[in-house]
């Protein structure tokens, strides 16, 4: 099983960039051009910074929407698509070398080349205008300095067509699994990670039908959980019909989570077996080249000369290696002798065409229409719209697989049995329609819980559809929705802001059962205990035992994620905390606790520390990865990790040179929309939609965001340009 990958979202330091100092060279044409579509484009920015941007075409719309990305965060824009052209390590040495190699070993530019220069004459305009708004602002800003990329092409789209986070990630494969196959000597991979550091994808998606609003108009709830910064609040509009709003991730030309006037879609990511992993049986013919067996047959392993150039001490080297490839797809790895292959669909014009055709959307048909295209790999789907339906699509592009075989290990990659037969259709997918309950919530768990018992049949699908089983977001989910109420955007954004913790519903009880096994007199840990046994479970910024419950759970976790090692058996996260809890003894628990304890205590000189005082909010340079400073201002936050049940998602942890946890991920864009006769709608976004600390709009929302508090949405022209700051053509601001 490959799952879709949650690893980029901007993590790049700017000051270890390697600039390159020569200019742009641009045509008279080309300015000629641009300057043209500029006069069709208007920018209006409104009290929060947030870009409306309004063109005569669509082409203009995006011209002016990649304008305005540029202006809030261009290196956001470009390192993108460092990344996914496989040239990071240009930019930031060798370490990133085999990051480079996988991507230039799954997507290949010169098939993005290719497509677009076959694609529909609508869609090549709008990659035309992607490119020429980030060339034009690249012409009328010279004192701006790329990391890499100094002129962008109409084709880079075409590189990541799906509108995700990134490519994929290989399940079974690592990076360093990579380095084995393909390199020789030490190369000091970018590992920067922390185990015990909960996992920071994720996001919320619910939908909520006429039959339980107060107005009688569907609600839906979008609530991505990412990297913070990687996704802006920004709208657009065009005289073709164009009207949406949204967040766009940086450097794409469509809004990738939001609303139209008519429709409404969040995409959670999905772990649906999309991509599959084959052991290839490999040998040397006569000739001494490599071949695969195939059918009772061989056949010859194709290969590819790969260059990969790097930095080093500032001067500029490559290495090339052979790529190999079977019939299945790039191979990438090695077991017990055996080459492992990958299959996956990493990069379709039709996800570029898709994610056009749902931003224009004017009805369910017109968005059904869009996903029949099946081309979104990564992504489930929450949807509500202005005739009161509201839907899901648990996944999108589905191969037909065998399903005696077990996809989410590798498979025998020789014989036919194993080959994708097709695509699933549509209407062969996992998908709910106007429940008579009246919701739909998908928090990146099964799909089998998102109606609650109005789900579809768990047995009635493949599993390869959907291999997850729930997480504490799920369950916590569907306890608050299951009950009768009228919802309106407050109670909407409430019930999102849950912040109990589902899954100390297990561990304080079982870690209760292993106190009182042993002595429960200890005076010290007799007042830990209290402090946990009578907590309500939320978390929130006064409360001490919050504190003391995720640092010592987050002990727990890697024995907890491990299981029994069993690889053929793989429940879901919360049966294996179940399991953990019923099986563990007073040590394992106890340990980690009093482990727990020594340490607040050596770093505040007290455990009895407030979760607000611990976990802070801090934003203080433009820089991709964010650094923080335990001396400098911070907000006290009192969300908590999505890991632990709570809806709204706020990873954070410490670093070496501080004390304070800091977040980096998890709730981004948030926001709330009602489909009536008017769309009304309420967002937040994580710090503020500029990168430039000097901007007014780098943290205006910071504190805002630490507490949930929402602003209107300005999504007609009237209310904008009510609140107008500021208006201008792209290149004469």
């Amino acid at each position: 099983m490959i799952a879709p990958i949650k690893k980029w979202g901007g993590s790049l330091l700017l000051s270890s960039l390697f600039f390159i100092s020569h200019a742009q060279s641009f045509t008279p044409a080309e300015i000629s051009r641009w300057e043209k579509r500029a006069s069709a484009t208007n920018i209006i920015r409104d009290k929060w910074g947030i870009a409306h941007v309004m063109g005569k075409t669509d082409a203009d719309a995006v011209f002016g929407l990649l304008y305005a990305q540029c202006e809030d965060d261009f290196p956001r824009v470009e390192m993108n698509y460092i990344e996914k052209l496989g040239r990071m390590a240009e930019v930031t040495g060798e370490k990133d070398l085999y990051e480079d190699l996988l991507i230039r070993l799954i997507i290949d530019t010169a098939d993005a080349k290719k497509d677009f220069q076959t694609a529909p004459v609508w869609l090549k305009s709008l990659l035309q205008a992607y490119a020429d708004g980030i060339n034009y602002y690249l012409y009328k800003h010279p004192g701006v300095r790329p990391a890499l990329l100094q002129k962008f092409e109409p084709w880079f789209p075409l590189l990541w067509t799906d509108g995700s986070i990134g490519a994929i990630d290989i399940a079974e494969i690592t990076v360093n699994d990579l380095k084995k196959f393909y390199g020789k000597g030490a190369v000091a991979l970018n590992t920067d990670t922390k185990k015990t550091d909960p996992p920071t994808d994720g996001s919320n998606g619910f939908a909520f039908a006429p039959s339980i609003t107060e107005s009688g108009n569907a609600i839906l709830y979008i609530n991505p959980h990412t990297t913070f910064y990687f996704r802006p609040e920004i709208s657009m509009q065009s005289d073709e019909g164009l009207h949406v709003y949204g967040a766009v991730t940086w450097g794409q030309f469509f809004i990738y989570q939001g609303f139209n006037e008519h429709c409404g879609w969040m995409h959670t990511s999905s772990y649906s077996d999309v991509a599959d992993t084959y052991l290839e049986k490999v040998s040397k013919n006569e000739k001494g080249e490599w071949v695969y067996e195939y059918n009772g047959k061989t056949r010859p392993v194709t290969n590819r000369n790969i260059t990969i150039y790097y930095t080093d001490k500032g001067v500029k080297k490559e290495k090339t290696f052979t790529g190999y490839f079977t019939h299945h797809g790039p191979v990438m790895s090695e077991k017990n002798g055996q080459w492992i292959s990958v299959r996956a669909n990493n990069r379709d014009i039709k996800g570029l065409i898709q994610s056009w055709q749902r931003t224009k959307a004017t009805n369910f048909a017109a968005f059904n229409q869009a996903m029949s295209l099946l081309a979104n790999t990564s992504n489930n789907t929450v949807y509500a719209d202005d005739k009161g339906n509201i839907a899901y699509w648990h996944g999108n592009f589905m191969p037909k697989r065998n399903p005696a075989f077990n996809w989410q290990q590798p498979v025998d990659g020789s014989v036919i049995a194993t080959e994708w037969q097709g695509l699933h259709t549509l209407n062969e997918l996992i998908t709910i329609k106007n429940p008579a309950n009246g919701w739909i919530q998908n928090c990146n768990s099964s799909p089998f819980t998102a109606a609650g018992p109005l789900s579809p049949i768990k047995e009635r699908f493949p599993k390869y559809m959907a291999p997850n089983g729930d997480n504490f977001r799920g369950i916590r989910a569907v306890q608050l929705l299951t009950p009768a109420r009228k919802y309106n955007l407050d109670k909407v954004i409430e019930t999102g802001y849950d912040t109990h913790l589902t899954a100390f519903d297990l561990l304080i009880p079982a870690l209760e059962k292993a106190w009182r096994k042993g002595d429960t007199t200890e005076y010290l840990l007799r007042g830990v205990m209290q402090t946990l046994l009578s907590w309500d479970r939320r978390s929130s910024v006064n409360s001490v035992a919050t504190t003391v419950a995720i640092e010592w759970a987050q002990k727990l976790w890697p024995v907890i994620l491990k299981g029994n090692g069993d690889p053929e058996e793989d429940p879901d996260v919360v049966e294996k905390t179940k399991r953990f809890c019923d099986k563990a003894d007073p040590a394992q628990m106890l340990v980690p606790l009093r482990s727990t304890i020594a340490e607040l205590m050596r770093k505040f000189g007290s455990w009895e520390k407030p979760w607000g005082e611990v976990n802070r909010f801090q934003r203080l340079t433009g820089n991709i990865r964010e650094s923080f400073d335990d001396n400098q201002p911070s907000i006290p936050c009192g969300f908590a990790a999505s890991t632990w049940g709570s809806l709204p998602s706020y990873v954070s942890r410490s670093y070496p040179n501080t004390r304070f946890r800091y977040g980096n991920s998890g709730n981004s864009f948030v926001c709330a929309v009602e489909f009536g006769k008017k769309v009304k709608a309420r967002s937040v976004l994580a710090g503020g939609v500029n990168g430039v600390p000097s901007s007014p709009y780098f943290n205006n929302q910071g504190e805002m965001y630490t507490k949930g508090e929402f602003k209107e949405v300005l999504f007609y022209k009237e209310d904008i340009l009510n609140n107008a700051v500021k208006q201008y053509q792209p290149g004469k601001e």
